[in-house]
C-alpha cells in the first residue's frame, strides 16, 4: 500500500478580462476497491466563486462553480491524500469468458457504454484488421495481452506530438502520441474485437525510488481498463497494469468524458495563458 499526497493547480490568465464563466472540474481522486481517499479539497481563487459538487453519469465527482464578476485570472487548486493498493489479482480460468459468451446479448446490455466505439476511439480499418489478426486462435484474455505487446512495438510515446482532438485512427496512423492517444488506440482495438474497454484518467507518481516526503513533479495520466469476465487494467504508456503509483480520478468512454477542467465563458479575448502544475509526495 502506498500513501500519496497530490497537489494539482490549474491557472488561466486572460489578456482581456472574462465577464462571466461557468466551469466544471474533475480533479479529485475517488475512493474505490483499490484506493481510499483520506482527505480532499478543491479551492477556486477568484472573487465570488461558490463551489458545488455532484456525481456525473460515470460516477465521477465534479466540482462546479460560476463566476459573474470580471476576472483576469482563474486558479483552481485541488489537494488529496490517498492510499493506493492496486494489484492485478490472479484469476481462475473459469472466471474468464470465451468469445461466444462475450458476444451474447447479456454482455452487450451490461456493457453497452463500453462496447460501441466512441468519437475518439474509432479505430479505422488498418487497426481493426490488425487486431482481428492478432486475436485469431487466441482466447479473449490472451488476445488482449498479445494486442498490448504488439502495440508496444507499433506505437511510440512522444510528448508534444499529438493534438487533444486526435482520435485513435489518427494516432495509430502517426504511430506516436501521448498517454491519451495510446489509451485511445488500445481501447479502439479492444472494442473492435468485442471486448468492453474504458478510459481512465488520474495521476501517476513517476519516480518510485523518490524518498518519502520528497515532492516530485507528477503527471496527469491516462490508462485503460478492459473486461473479459472481470475488469483488468493496462497502462499502455508504461507497458504494465496500473499499480500503487497510479491514482484514479475518473472513468468514461474516452477523454471527452473525463476532462479535468472545462467551461463556458463570456468576454475575454486576446491571449490566454494556461499553467498546470502537479506535485505528488509519497508519505512515510
Amino acid at each position: 500500500m502506498t500513501r500519496l499526497y497530490v497537489q494539482h493547480r490549474t491557472r488561466y490568465q486572460y489578456e482581456i478580462p472574462v465577464q462571466v464563466s461557468y466551469n466544471e472540474a474533475r480533479m479529485t481522486p475517488q475512493t474505490d476497491a483499490q484506493q481510499v481517499v483520506l482527505e480532499t479539497a478543491l479551492s477556486v481563487r477568484s472573487q465570488g466563486a461558490s463551489v458545488a459538487t455532484y456525481r456525473d453519469y460515470w460516477g465521477t465527482k465534479v466540482h462546479t462553480f460560476d463566476l459573474h464578476a470580471a476576472h483576469e485570472e482563474l486558479t483552481v487548486a485541488a489537494e488529496t491524500l490517498v492510499e493506493v493498493h492496486r494489484l492485478e489479482k490472479q484469476h481462475a480460468p473459469e472466471e474468464l469468458l470465451d468469445w461466444h459468451e462475450l458476444s451474447g446479448a447479456e454482455t452487450f446490455e451490461e456493457f453497452s457504454d463500453f462496447l460501441p466505439q466512441s468519437a475518439l476511439s474509432e479505430p479505422g480499418e488498418e487497426l481493426a484488421s490488425a487486431a482481428a489478426g492478432i486475436a485469431r486462435g487466441r482466447t479473449p484474455h490472451d488476445a488482449a495481452h498479445a494486442l498490448f505487446a504488439w502495440l508496444r512495438e507499433e506505437m511510440e510515446y512522444q510528448p508534444g506530438h499529438s493534438q487533444v482532438s486526435w482520435d485513435a485512427r489518427t494516432a495509430f496512423h502517426a504511430r506516436k502520441g501521448v498517454c491519451q492517444d495510446l489509451s485511445h488506440v488500445g481501447i479502439a482495438a479492444l472494442r473492435s474485437l468485442g471486448l468492453p474497454a474504458r478510459y481512465v484518467s488520474g495521476y501517476i507518481h513517476p519516480d518510485p525510488e523518490a524518498a518519502a516526503g520528497t515532492p516530485v513533479a507528477g503527471q496527469s495520466h491516462a490508462w485503460l481498463e478492459w473486461w473479459d469476465g472481470r475488469w483488468h487494467s493496462w497502462d499502455p504508456t508504461n507497458h504494465q497494469p496500473a499499480g500503487d503509483h497510479h491514482i484514479f480520478v475518473a472513468r468514461g468512454r474516452d477523454y471527452a468524458d473525463v476532462l479535468p477542467f472545462k467551461g463556458i465563458l463570456s468576454g475575454g479575448g486576446g491571449q490566454t495563458t494556461l499553467d498546470v502544475e502537479v506535485t505528488i509526495t509519497r508519505q512515510a
